[in-house]
């Protein structure tokens, strides 16, 4: 759902909807006040200059609401929102979008606790899974897990890179027991039935080739072990 205001409905020269509060020389709305909006809508708390700004609550007709910060009518700085399926977001908020820092409790009890850029998971964060109770800890992009990262389990867990939300290339499963496998992740074509026009449809799996185990050992991303290489390769 769209977590917006109406600001359309504040323009007091359209005569719409209905306000109780402070105004400034100007007639405008300015101070602390209350707004109901013609869609039903109800802002309550600071204005400036005709707009929301400062903390205040912002109550949807659908059952969703907003708690916290506002600058020129946008929701910015600290708030919490909570969304009518049952779900939160609590933490920071840039021009009406979820930026920066912020914990969001999905419907199934999930968590994500992390870093957020235009709405989305973006940079480093720990996605709590309800159910089994792992988690993921590392990198994300565009809401997808990316790069380095490790799924953690009761007793043993995943460390390596991913791509498009699954784990590929180089990477190992560090046990609790006190040793680790080495081994690599890769994505293998698998034949599905015949489509509507007779050709074979197919899907990608991913496919774990060990290769060897150790005792515990520093594993760095593939990445960072070439940028290592190149950085002691350089002039004297």
């Amino acid at each position: 759902m769209s977590d917006a205001g109406s600001d359309e409905f504040e323009d007091e020269h359209s005569k719409l909807g209905e306000y109780e509060g402070d105004r400034n020389e100007a007639g405008e709305r300015h101070g602390v006040g209350k707004a109901v909006l013609p869609n039903r809508d109800i802002y309550q708390g600071h204005y400036e200059n005709g707009k929301r700004h400062g903390e205040g609550t912002y109550r949807f007709k659908n059952g969703a609401r907003y708690v916290g910060d506002y600058y020129q009518n946008m929701k910015h700085g600290q708030g919490t929102f909570y969304y009518p399926d049952g779900s939160k977001y609590e933490g920071s908020w840039v021009e009406d979008l979820r930026q920066g820092h912020g914990v969001y409790t999905y419907p199934n009890g999930d968590t994500y606790d992390g870093e957020w850029l235009h709405h989305m998971r973006h940079g480093q964060g720990i996605y709590h899974y309800h159910k089994t109770g792992s988690k993921y800890k590392g990198s994300w992009v565009k809401g997808k897990m990316e790069s380095a990262g490790e799924y953690i389990h009761s007793n043993h867990r995943y460390k390596g890179n991913f791509v498009n939300n699954n784990p590929q290339g180089p990477g190992k499963y560090v046990f609790d027991l006190g040793c680790e496998q080495h081994g690599e992740y890769h994505q293998a074509e698998q034949d599905r039935a015949e489509g509507e026009w007779g050709e074979l449809a197919s899907t990608a799996v991913l496919k774990w080739i060990p290769k060897c185990i150790t005792g515990l050992t520093l594993w760095t991303p593939a990445g960072k072990k070439e940028a290592a290489s190149v950085e002691d390769g350089g002039e004297n």
